[in-house]
């Protein structure tokens, strides 16, 4: 038996260990992406499978080691699970809808992106801005009809 639970914190902590280990490449992604939706990404998905790992090895810990069933330790790995993607999406939605820069690779050079134009950064803003106003005109017309 004492092997057994021996075992189980052995996988307990393997689990708390992956789950810092994802947190740390979830910070590299938050400060290495160039834009606000991979940034956001970065910080929703590893973050929450961060979480979620280092709360599972918190929880059987606690069961094999103390013999104790962390209720607190369950709601918070639902918690988290639910309300981080959902947050990640309304900032990232957020963003979108006020025009924020987006990388993109251009297809001929290896790691473009839009600031090697000649354009300034208030101008490709607008740009960006008035082709989601025409977009959502369109679709909005087509709705009214």
């Amino acid at each position: 038996m004492a092997t057994i639970n021996e075992i189980f914190k052995l996988v307990a902590a393997i689990m708390v260990f992956a789950g810092s280990l994802i947190a740390l490449i979830s910070a590299i992604g938050v400060v290495r992406f160039r834009d606000v939706f991979l940034r956001i990404h970065a910080a929703t998905k590893a973050s929450t499978a961060a979480v979620l790992l280092t709360l599972v090895g918190v929880f059987i810990y606690f069961i094999f080691a103390q013999g104790y069933v962390g209720v607190r330790t369950l709601l918070a790995l639902v918690f988290i699970n639910i309300t981080s993607p959902v947050g990640g999406h309304l900032v990232s939605r957020a963003a979108y809808r006020t025009g924020a820069y987006m990388y993109q690779k251009d297809a001929n050079s290896g790691d473009a992106d839009l600031n090697e134009d000649d354009i300034d950064e208030e101008k490709k803003r607008q740009i960006r801005i008035e082709k989601r106003a025409k977009r959502r005109k369109k679709v909005y017309s087509r709705l009214d009809k």
